[in-house]
């Protein structure tokens, strides 16, 4: 007999989220927005013909469809809720009456289950004042089915209510959804869940603490029905007292210390920690992939903190929030903007690869080695604060001004500089700052200045500038007084042999040699861009007219001269052979760009 007892007992255990199923408006947790209307349009006698309750999974939507069910044909309503104890009330609670028809979507969702809707709406309800249609997962339903139910949807009898309910309102058509009062349900906070399940656990007598309930509470993600079955499964799992710790080591959460510990990698730039970290996520159990989750939400968490200056937004205790408020203080806004991107990038690429620890491990230190961000106002005004020293140093050559040449590897911009004659348009913008102009060594910077050199009638090089013992070959054959002509002979030979490039090498200017090192001017990029990439198809060519090696340098027409020549430096072809020892190292702000900011020289 005991035996027997026990065993009608457990029949008769019903799980939390049935036994403790809201049975009045006032019951449902955390949709007071959508009750109020309700009891107001019971109350008011505004009753639509069709209704749509929208919204996640376990938030309310069915129970509140079947209380309104209740509520409009109930004997003796009170205060536009239910009784529970009329004989409608139980009817319709025990699935027994013929006035309330709950249909699965899932189920019934062809157009045949919807044309003997239609037939059975025809008859009147036969006890109560209206006959109710809920219909669960609408969304399930064909395109056939809901064009079947547009009709009946729109002209209803008076006497018939529809009540849709759905997961994914999206999915619905337009059409469907126009002829429906919508009500979209709400994820249901943690603090609300944490009350309701205290609430049980005291009427069952369950000893549970309340960090355990804000676990459970936090990976129900909104869900009152999700966190009522989690519940049932802790009372099943502990004896006595129910501990955070418990629900940790069922539920396999990461404890939230792991978290913090990665800020403190970050912090503390200790490589050696993030692998440490991970070794022991994997040692106790714990899914790597919900680990990088869960260190996405960290972040997140601390730039809500950080962002708003209040812990409100962020889920957990009172020790938790504190915690978070203290940690934030480490970072900048935009530091953990870019920590919280390493974070999801690295999440999303173990979803597909076959080595996600890799992927969690390489994340992490790409977090740990990351440097503090700099604003570049702060940039900015540390070059110009530079710029300023510079100047005012013993020595200076006065205010900076066009004519330094940026030969250094940063981009220094100076006011008052002429655009420049034949080139493109200003260089892109990308987000706030301007991309900096291709870089140019001195050799390639043009004086605008200096003439154009004339075109004289074809003449062999001179000999007294052959026999210079103090030029190399190149600098013999094109600083003589037959310089033009020699380099007017070389551009007919390359138009001879390749029309495009000779007529393009025509249209440039020659304008200085240095060494081996032919320098000409060109009008804009695409000349210079052509040019530079059969430079050495015109070198071999020269070679073979002159006997002489030469480098083609092409350079932008415009540009003013960092060493501008003395008088009587250049000779009548207007090339000038530059002497040796320039070297704009030596230049105060170009030193200071080397010491300040580590530039480099680009050759």
């Amino acid at each position: 007999m005991k035996e027997m007892k026990k065993q009608t007992d457990d029949a008769l255990h019903l799980a939390t989220a049935r036994k403790w199923r809201p049975q009045v408006f006032g019951d449902i947790v955390g949709q007071s927005h959508i009750t109020t209307t309700l009891r107001n349009a019971i109350a008011g006698g505004r009753l639509s013909h069709s209704y749509l309750f929208s919204g996640p999974r376990g938030v309310g939507k069915t129970t509140t469809a079947r209380i309104l069910a209740r509520a409009i044909n109930c004997l003796h309503p009170k205060d536009a809720d239910p009784d529970n104890t009329c004989e409608l009330c139980l009817e319709i609670a025990g699935g027994r009456s013929v006035n309330v028809f709950e249909i699965d979507g899932a189920s019934n969702r062809g157009v045949e289950e919807i044309r003997n809707l239609r037939e059975a709406v025809r008859y009147g309800p036969g006890k109560g004042a209206y006959k109710v249609y809920i219909i669960d997962e609408v969304h399930m339903l064909t395109k056939e089915a809901f064009n079947a139910l547009l009709k009946t949807l729109e002209e209803p009898p008076s006497y018939v209510i529809f009540i849709f309910a759905t997961t994914e309102v999206h999915r619905v058509p337009l059409t469907i959804l126009s002829r429906c009062q919508r009500f979209e349900f709400h994820r249901i906070s943690s603090a609300e869940i944490v009350t309701t399940l205290a609430e049980i656990a005291a009427s069952e007598k369950i000893d549970i603490d309340g960090p355990a309930l804000e676990l459970i509470a936090r990976r129900a993600d909104g869900s009152l029905r999700d966190s009522q079955s989690i519940f049932d499964q802790i009372v099943s799992y502990c004896d006595g007292k129910i501990g955070v710790a418990d629900v940790r080591a069922l539920l396999r959460i990461v404890d939230d210390e792991f978290y913090f510990r990665v800020t403190d990698a970050v912090t503390a730039k200790n490589p050696g920690a993030g692998f440490l970290i991970v070794d022991e996520v994997s040692r106790a159990g714990h899914d790597l992939r919900e680990f990088a989750g869960g260190v996405t939400e960290h972040f997140r968490n601390l730039l809500v903190v950080n962002a708003t200056g209040e812990t409100s937004l962020v889920d957990g205790s009172e020790r938790l929030r504190n915690r978070y408020a203290e940690t934030a203080k480490a970072f900048t806004g935009d530091d953990l903007l870019r920590l919280m991107k390493i974070s999801s990038e690295a999440e999303s690429a173990m979803r597909w690869s076959q080595q996600p620890r890799l992927k969690l491990e390489l994340g992490l230190l790409l977090m740990i080695r990351m440097e503090p961000g700099v604003r570049l106002g702060e940039l900015l005004s540390g070059i110009e604060a530079l710029k300023k020293k510079v100047e005012a140093s013993p020595g200076a050559p006065g205010p900076m001004k066009a004519a330094t040449a940026p030969v250094v590897g940063a981009h220094v911009e100076t006011p008052g500089i002429n655009p420049r004659a034949g080139r493109k348009s200003p260089a892109p913008v990308m987000g706030s700052v301007r991309a900096s102009q291709p870089t140019l060594r001195a050799d390639q910077v043009v004086n605008p200045q200096t003439p154009p050199p004339v075109i004289a009638t074809m003449m062999p090089p001179s000999p007294v500038a052959a026999q210079d013992a103090n030029l190399p070959p190149t600098a013999a054959i094109f600083s003589g007084p037959g310089a033009a002509g020699s380099w007017r002979s070389l551009v007919e030979e390359v138009r001879k042999e390749k029309i495009g490039i000779g007529t393009m090498l025509g249209e440039t200017t020659f304008h200085a040699v240095r060494g081996n090192n032919v320098s000409i001017s060109c009008p804009d990029d695409f000349h210079a861009d052509i040019l530079k990439r059969n430079r050495h198809y015109i070198s071999s060519l020269a070679e073979r007219m002159y006997g002489a090696k030469i480098q083609i340098d092409t350079i932008l027409a415009g540009n003013p001269p960092d060493n501008p020549q003395p008088a009587g430096a250049n000779d009548g072809a207007g090339a000038s052979v530059e002497t040796p020892g320039t070297n704009l190292r030596d230049h105060p702000l170009v030193r200071a760009l080397i010491t300040e900011f580590g530039a480099e020289e680009i050759r």
